[in-house]
């Protein structure tokens, strides 16, 4: 339970202040405010900010049950995790960060959310490539490169992956 307490915690930490706190200030300092009227456009923005945040939470549990960590750098899964949304992508939680800060930037109609979700986008990049990737590969090794072959780092694959299920990968 401990885990799950903890990755909530951070995860909750995190949400509130990438994907509410920095967009408000945004959005305030902009002088945008919400839509009069809710068109098409509107509503495919919501949808990809409940799609965004679904992915995120669906992640932040994986990791929790799972990986027995959270997704903060100080305290990460002590396993590595293939499961969930990770059979898909190796970054989800980044994905799903993205998704509903670029639906947030389509509901309000600015492209000031638009760059600061590219910004987050970026700089995700970065701390994947420099830290978390390296440091995957220090502690889990030949089995995190063989997930790593078989799944994008970004962009999806349309089959999920099957670790092979003789070592103790979850």
């Amino acid at each position: 339970m401990a885990p799950l307490v903890r990755a909530i915690t951070y995860a909750s930490l995190f949400i509130a202040f990438f994907l509410f706190f920095v967009p408000t200030q945004l959005l305030e300092w902009a002088g945008v405010s919400r839509p009069a009227q809710v068109d098409w456009v509107d509503l495919l923005g919501i949808g990809m900010v409940v799609f965004g945040l679904g992915l995120a939470i669906w992640c932040v549990l994986t990791f929790a049950v799972i990986g027995r960590g959270t997704p903060a750098p100080f305290d990460p899964p002590r396993r590595l995790v293939v499961r969930g949304p990770y059979r898909f992508v190796r970054n989800p939680m980044y994905t799903g960060a993205v998704g509903a800060l670029a639906g947030a930037a389509l509901f309000f109609g600015t492209w000031w959310l638009a760059a600061f979700a590219v910004g987050f986008f970026l700089v995700s990049h970065v701390f994947v490539v420099t830290y978390e990737e390296p440091a995957l590969d220090r502690v889990f090794g030949s089995e995190y490169q063989s997930y790593c072959a078989a799944v994008g780092r970004w962009l999806p694959r349309r089959r999920a992956y099957q670790p092979d299920e003789t070592r103790r990968t979850e």
